[in-house]
């Protein structure tokens, strides 16, 4: 098998992860549960972890990346901390509905700054011009999860810092593939998950802090235990009940993966997968690629279409050809209605740094076998 779908899960890992996360099942207590040598040999990994995440995503305080299950759970915590009913919200034209459904179960006045795919400045000025209405609250995408579009997230910071408008941005598909500067960009709030460009385990996730949070859940944390609301702290006021310990072993084995190879060398590898899969697919009669014609605008991630089949059949016909795709509408309705794919969906192909050269030729050899 071919796998082309790292945008829902790297499912080709570092050898360490599963090693770490093997190790941690049968040698890992629970931290913050004892003094014993497993509790605090657990209590040792997740710091790691932590100060791995600081390091990659220049968080002052390792404490302040606090662990989630995946990047939904960060961001119902970031946005339940900053939104309530009638907050005016501003989002992109691009976000999951990670984003979207807690906002409307929130009853929020959502406005979208709308803009043409890949077109960097007009996302900036739909925020320009959203914000400028008056805003509660601001809610970014970094990079699309249908089309790889890489929103400019450091100039909708700089408008949210000039307003006092609070920033959460989600990292789903930037988190590992491209560089992410939590401290420059002054956000409030940046959710991802562990399990993507991290090359961490299904099951986690990371939400980095810039400001106190709201708990979404309460319960047992191992700290002040007289206390019946949740400790004042972080990351412990976020962190209630057990940890998902083996996960976060192997996570952090993901994001010592991250340090050696270096994100930007993985962006440049993704990126040149991609622009040589898109201009392929130019080339096939009846395929219709959603390819960046500026490639500092696009991650690795592709969707296209074909003429002559419907998006999921498509997705379908490649599968059992031995290729992992996503054909649909990628839980992103409002990112497909921007591009103006709503009604018919796309097929979507995701690579990550272990993809090759010749895996992008031979994907290319089906998909003309098929048109």
């Amino acid at each position: 098998m071919i796998y082309l779908d790292s945008a829902a899960t790297t499912l080709q890992k570092p050898e360490g992860v599963a090693r770490a996360s093997a190790w941690a099942i049968g040698h890992l207590a629970s931290p913050g549960r004892g003094g014993h040598r497993p509790a605090m040999a657990a209590a040792d990994a997740a710091f790691a972890c932590r100060e791995a995440a600081a390091r990659l995503f220049h968080v002052e305080d390792p404490e302040r990346v606090v662990f989630t299950f995946n990047a939904t759970h960060g961001l119902n915590i970031a946005i339940g901390t900053l939104a309530g009913p009638g907050s005016r919200v501003v989002v992109s034209g691009y976000e999951h509905n990670a984003v979207t459904r807690p906002l409307h179960r929130l009853k929020v006045d959502l406005r979208v700054a709308r803009g043409p795919l890949f077109d960097q400045a007009a996302a900036l000025e739909g925020f320009r011009r959203e914000l400028d209405r008056g805003a509660d609250l601001a809610v970014c995408t970094h990079v699309s999860n249908v089309f790889g579009f890489r929103l400019p997230i450091e100039g909708i910071a700089a408008l949210c810092r000039e307003r006092g408008v609070p920033l959460i941005v989600d990292a789903s598909q930037s988190a590992g593939c491209v560089p992410l500067d939590f401290q420059a960009l002054g956000a409030a709030f940046a959710a991802m998950p562990g399990h993507k460009g991290l090359y961490g385990p299904q099951g986690t996730g990371l939400l980095l802090c810039g400001m106190d949070p709201v708990p979404l859940l309460c319960g047992g944390t191992g700290s002040e235990s007289k206390r019946q609301s949740m400790p004042d702290f972080l990351p412990d006021r976020l962190e209630a009940g057990t940890h998902n310990i083996a996960g976060i072993a192997g996570l952090l084995e993901g994001l010592r993966f991250l340090e050696r190879q270096g994100v930007g060398p993985i962006a440049a590898h993704e990126s040149r997968l991609i622009r040589r899969m898109g201009e392929g697919l130019e080339a096939i009669h009846g395929a219709e690629p959603f390819l960046a014609k500026d490639p500092a605008v696009q991650t690795g991630v592709l969707s296209f279409r074909l003429a002559r089949r419907d998006c999921e059949e498509a997705g379908e016909l490649l599968g059992s050809r031995g290729f992992a795709l996503r054909a649909g509408l990628h839980c992103a309705p409002l990112a497909h209605e921007s591009a103006g794919t709503l009604d018919t969906g796309t097929i979507r192909a995701s690579v990550s740094a272990f993809n090759t050269e010749r895996e992008i030729e031979r994907f290319l050899q089906a998909v003309r076998e098929l048109s």
